[in-house]
């Protein structure tokens, strides 16, 4: 989840009401925020203009990119539930097995709609990332 998004002090719950396209857009981020506090911990906030993150770490690679980063987010795009839980690591790819009709990028899951995947397996994955990322970066 590397990124140049900063976190602000945007409101989350009128970023969902503005930006969420449709009723179950808006019933399905209410149910991922309960989700992803419940999770990590954390309480929501916004991650630039257009992400809900829990969380955050900050991190350095090798070349000596740095930054902070949201532990897991989501954001409810228009074509599709963008949702930031997942490593991108071979050791978590089974944590994927389970979790129903999603799409795939680098780390980010698509979704079209919360009912496609199986949530006790979304829980299980974003328990194992806020895990990691917490050891990796001693949060």
């Amino acid at each position: 989840m590397a990124n140049k998004t900063t976190a602000t002090d945007a409101n989350v719950l009128d970023f969902i009401h503005s930006f969420a396209a449709t009723e179950q857009k808006q019933k399905d981020s209410y149910e991922l925020l309960r989700l992803m506090q419940e999770a990590s911990g954390h309480e929501p906030r916004m991650w630039g203009p257009s992400i809900i993150g829990f969380g955050s770490y900050h991190y350095k690679y090798e070349s000596g990119h740095e930054g902070d980063a949201p532990l897991v987010g989501f954001s409810p795009r228009k074509a599709a539930i963008s949702l930031y839980v997942f490593t991108g690591l071979e050791e978590h790819k089974h944590l994927l097995r389970d979790l129903g009709k999603f799409k795939m990028g680098k780390a980010c899951i698509y979704v079209k709609k919360l009912s496609d995947i199986h949530q006790p397996a979304l829980e299980k994955l974003v328990n194992a990332t806020v895990s990691y990322l917490n050891e990796k970066y001693k949060n």
